[in-house]
């Protein structure tokens, strides 16, 4: 989080104000979600957003509840209906989150695999033009940043140029917010708040309006983005301080630029780090260049033994949550928005050390 935004929070904590400065007289955690007060800094969040991430009208922007983990059941059930049966869902698996979700995709659809790079250790976002895409799928789902194996699409995949009228699917739940979308190549996105929009417990869903129509009758109707669009987002109690604090980092997000100088940023950030990965005999990332994370830099250590040592200097520098997920191992490295270029230059100095007195 920026510590601006915290600072912001902070100072707002018990008393709320607003825009102009008016205090409320209590704290976001106190309000009715029905209230005024909360209704202008839910409709605040909502446009902001839109203006940052240039969502055209067609779409709606949802406030949800249950992160990205369950918007790979609540997506199924609000595109695989109303009629009876398991549709076709495609899927490109790439790490460990479009598995995930095409593991979850199961229980309500017929999910085929279109293109995986599984057999490769994930190191690579096989080439759209080779996927198998099935006839009439309900949707493609991609993952677009997967946090653990350290990849990214940096171009989403035109499903029209591949012969698909099927709407794509966007997990952008780790790199939301760090660069500019292509919307005309997106029927939905959701994403997590807690990398780069604000604390865990707040979910974003951006959905094309014809693509309201679809949900399973089972659906629960909290779930449902019919009902969540036509109430705005008030359908029930939303995350409310979550809301609250994805409107403060969307203010600060365009203090710093927009999304534009965020994308210019972070492709510095993560040039710095690869570059010192790519120069090092000490350590190594075994991605392909054409498709690094530029939130999520794994890397790995040529001695292995050395990583305990690596983590536990690095922990005594302040540079700390650089141990890799424990399914791959190795050591990782998050960049997302809120950190600064001077981390990551901090803990390029750090490694750079560490090579020459350990290794």
């Amino acid at each position: 989080m920026p510590l601006e935004v915290l600072q912001r929070a902070a100072a707002d904590m018990s008393d709320w104000h607003d825009a102009d400065g008016r205090p409320s007289g209590m704290g976001v955690m106190e309000m009715s979600h029905r209230g005024k007060a909360f209704g202008s800094i839910v409709q605040h969040a909502q446009a902001r957003l839109r203006s940052l991430l240039a969502v055209p009208e067609a779409f709606h922007i949802l406030f949800m509840q249950g992160g990205g983990l369950a918007q790979n059941a609540i997506v199924p059930l609000n595109l695989c209906g109303p009629a009876s049966g398991k549709p076709a869902v495609d899927f490109a698996l790439t790490g460990s989150w479009s598995q995930k979700s095409w593991q979850e995709a199961a229980k309500y659809s017929q999910p085929h695999i279109a293109a995986s790079a599984q057999e490769t250790g994930f190191h690579h976002i096989p080439d759209p033009g080779s996927w198998q895409l099935s006839p009439g799928a309900r949707y493609v789902h991609i993952c677009s940043n997967e946090t653990i194996h350290g990849v990214e699409f940096h171009t989403l995949p035109d499903l029209r140029a591949l012969g698909s009228d099927a709407p794509l699917v966007v997990d952008f739940s780790s790199h939301v917010a760090s660069r500019s979308v292509d919307w005309s190549r997106v029927g939905l996105a959701f994403a997590g708040a807690q990398k780069n929009l604000g604390p865990a417990g707040l979910t974003l869903v951006v959905v094309r309006d014809d693509l309201l129509h679809a949900a399973l009758d089972t659906c629960p109707s909290a779930f449902t983005f019919k009902n969540i669009a036509a109430n705005a987002s008030l359908f029930n109690t939303p995350p409310t301080y979550g809301i609250y604090m994805a409107g403060l980092v969307f203010d600060w997000l365009e203090q710093q630029g927009g999304i534009a100088a965020m994308e210019a940023r972070n492709i510095e950030k993560a040039a710095l780090l690869y570059q010192a990965i790519d120069s090092s005999d000490l350590y190594f990332n075994p991605v392909e260049a054409s498709c690094r994370s530029r939130m999520n830099v794994p890397f790995f250590l040529r001695e292995p033994t050395l990583e305990a040592a690596f983590l536990q200097d690095a922990e005594q520098a302040g540079l700390l949550q650089l141990k890799g997920h424990k399914s791959v191992g190795g050591l990782r490295a998050s960049i997302y928005n809120g950190m600064p270029l001077e981390g990551v230059q901090a803990l390029v100095a750090f490694m750079r050390s560490f090579e020459r007195t350990r290794a």
